[in-house]
């Protein structure tokens, strides 16, 4: 049985801002939307190969998550999205339910889920959320919506908001 790992801070950041100015951590800027689904799929190999490492549960800095922490998040992620996305293009206005990461990866166990599983996972989200933002028609990128803090987003800056979370953990991981 797996040990569970010390709980790490809080990720209160609030990251919106790399929508408009992208993110000099990782070095991602915002793509067009068009570009969105095909960079949603061209992740999917790069996580395989990293839950696909040996050392996929050791925690390598102490302020971070394993790789596969990291990988169970991204997954979860695509999945939170999708949703999000479902609700932008068929509510008006819709206000996203709170997701408390910190909180999923504490309930989920994240530490301990099976890398084969994850990676299985990831590709399944990865590719469904890929296909509803490929399949955004042009008069739609503006539809818009609230996330529960008050942060509000289009479907563009919803798909890049997203795109950054996977590529960003991608550079945590150095995947």
């Amino acid at each position: 049985m797996t040990a569970e790992p010390p709980v790490l801070p809080a990720d209160s950041k609030d990251w919106t801002w790399v929508i408009a100015q992208g993110c000099p951590e990782c070095g991602w800027t915002p793509p067009p939307s068009d570009e969105i689904a095909s960079r949603v799929r061209a992740t999917v190999p790069r996580w395989r190969a990293v839950l696909n490492r040996d050392d996929v549960a050791a925690r390598t800095r102490p302020e971070r998550w394993s790789a596969l922490e990291y990988g169970c998040h991204v997954r979860d992620v695509c999945r939170v999205f999708a949703g999000r996305l479902d609700q932008l293009l068929t509510e008006d206005n819709p206000t996203f339910a709170d997701w408390d990461q910190d909180a999923a990866a504490s309930d989920g166990r994240y530490y301990a889920e099976d890398p084969a599983e994850v990676a299985e996972d990831y590709a399944r989200g990865a590719e469904q959320i890929a296909a509803g933002f490929a399949a955004v028609r042009a008069g739609q990128w503006e539809r818009k919506g609230t996330r529960s803090n008050g942060s509000l987003f289009t479907v563009a800056t919803l798909g890049s908001y997203f795109l950054h979370d996977l590529e960003h953990h991608l550079a945590d991981v150095d995947g």
